[in-house]
Order: C-alpha cells, then structure tokens, then sequence
C-alpha cells in the first residue's frame, strides 16, 4: 500500500470490542500443576501469540486500522466483505511489529543467516534489558520475512511464505482468495531495501507473480513453550499498545525517526523533538496518530 498523506481523514468511529481470553491461552498458560498461570508470569512464545490475539481484538475498532483496511480494499478494488478483517488486522499489526525499524525494534543488518528467524528468536534470548533507542536484533531481510510469516502463520493466517523479487533480496507475501476474484498476492515488504520511503504494506513495486508458487511457511522456527526474558515479552505487548492503533502514514514517519536514531542520523532528542513537530503538523490528525507521535516522543527522552 502506497502512503498518501493527502488522503488522511480524522479517525473513523471507534468500534467497540469486547476483550476476553480465549480457550487456547488458558491451555498454553497452565502450568505442570494444571492451574493457569497469569499474563504477567506467562513469557513464552505461546503466551504471546494469545497475548497479540487479544490485542488485534481491541484493535479492530482502532482509526488507523479500520482507514488502512478501508483504504487496501479501495485499492485493490475488492468488497471489504471479501477478506476477513481480522485477517488484515493481524497480518498489519505483525507487520508493524516486525519490520525493520518496526515498534518492536527490528534492525535490517547483514548477518549472513539462513532464511528462518531463529537466529532473532536467540538474540531476543539474550535481551533482558530492551531500550527505546536500540535495536533488540538485527537481522536480513529473509530473516525479517521468516518472523513476520511464523508470526503471521501461528496467529491463525493463511497464505504467508517467502517471495525473492531479486536473488539476493527477500519479502514476505500473503495470498488471498476473494470470492468471485482472481487470487491477491499482497508484497509485505519487511524492510525498505530496493523500496522508496513511501512503499508499505501491499506495495507494487515487486510483482510477486513472477514467482511461479508462493509456498506458505509452516516451519516451526520456536516451540510454543521459548521463554522470553520477561523485560523483553512486556516491551514487545506495552508497543504494541503505543503504536498499532495509528495510521499507516504515521506509523511510516515515526519508523524513520526511529530508524534514523538507530543508524546515527538523530539524537534520541532530535528524534523526539522532529516527531511532535510532524505530529503538529498534521492537522486534523486522529487520537491515535497524536498519541503515537507523542509516545514516541516520550520513549526517546526516556532514562536509559
């Protein structure tokens, strides 16, 4: 999806969605003694992948999701009818979270690694004190693809592999199916790289058909029961609370200045500083895309 900021509206009516766990958080929360254990004590990977469910729950009703979903369909010419939105929601919100620059803290590095995020998964092993301002790994682009399409994959998508548009460079796609249409294959660029600033999600830029078959990633990188430093797990769930809810516009500016930080470009300060400046200068902007500049603004001036 291509960012057009003059296209950006106040926020849509916020829908209101009842937030409750689901059976199968309960059953990967138990512990040897068959009592559940809390979200508070629970680090695994298994206790994220419910802990994202519920939030992509709660962000349903969120502006920025329901003007991204809106806008992807416009776009593609499809009834938003034809593509199930929680779909959307969760392929988005992982996205987000994993690319690179991403509120999740993703940095795109050369490292020569198999085409699998298990080399991620050891890095956040060994993070038990995440910063704002700092990468919590680094990875290439076919390792950033990996985590988003095992990530996507255990949220219960469908559709999501790998795509190589050039030998030596990786996205992720996911393939959907509306009713009555030709098949989608949607580009999830994980990081920017042969991309201009404004591509997103869904961007057209590679076409993904010139790969005979998208083969959906099923590889089971890390089992449900990989534990977390606890630090880690609760960044990961309270960014998500910070950022997912803003628009894709925002979301796109605010992962430059946090790239910018990451690769020397900006001070934490300046970094903070520039984004309540383009926060402001926005104009009617949602609650979401204002809370977002500002939270980023606050990480950045944060204790570290």
């Amino acid at each position: 999806m291509r960012v057009d900021a003059s296209k950006l509206t106040g926020g849509a009516c916020a829908l209101l969605v009842m937030l409750c766990a689901t059976g199968s958080f309960h059953a990967r929360g138990r512990n040897s003694e068959g009592q559940t254990a809390s979200t508070e004590s629970a680090t695994t990977v298994g206790s994220l992948e419910a802990v994202m469910q519920m939030k992509a729950n709660e962000l349903a009703g969120s502006s920025g999701m329901q003007e991204s979903f809106a806008a992807f369909t416009a776009e593609r010419g499809i009834s938003p009818q034809s593509v199930r939105y929680s779909d959307y929601v969760r392929v988005r919100l992982i996205f987000e979270a994993t690319r690179d620059a991403g509120f999740w803290n993703m940095h795109w590095k050369i490292t020569n690694q198999p085409p699998n995020s298990d080399n991620i998964w050891r890095q956040w092993k060994s993070d038990a004190r995440p910063s704002f301002t700092e990468p919590t790994a680094s990875a290439e682009c076919d390792e950033l693809s990996a985590l988003f399409s095992f990530l996507a994959e255990r949220e219960g998508v469908k559709g999501v592999g790998l795509f190589w548009p050039y030998p030596n460079h990786t996205v992720a796609v996911w393939t959907l199916n509306p009713p009555g249409k030709h098949a989608i294959r949607v580009v999830v660029p994980t990081s920017q790289i042969f991309l201009s600033e404004w591509d997103d999600l869904d961007t057209r830029k590679f076409d993904p058909w010139t790969q005979k078959t998208i083969y959906e990633y099923t590889r089971r990188d890390v089992p449900d029961s990989f534990e977390l430093p606890a630090p880690l797990f609760h960044f990961f769930v309270k960014q998500i609370d910070k950022y997912a809810g803003a628009s894709d516009f925002a979301l796109l500016q605010i992962r430059y200045l946090r790239e910018g930080v990451f690769l020397g470009w900006w001070t934490p300060e300046q970094a903070a500083q520039e984004a309540l400046k383009r926060g402001a200068k926005l104009g009617a902007i949602s609650r979401e895309d204002l809370q977002a500049f500002q939270n980023f603004a606050d990480d950045m001036q944060a204790p570290r």
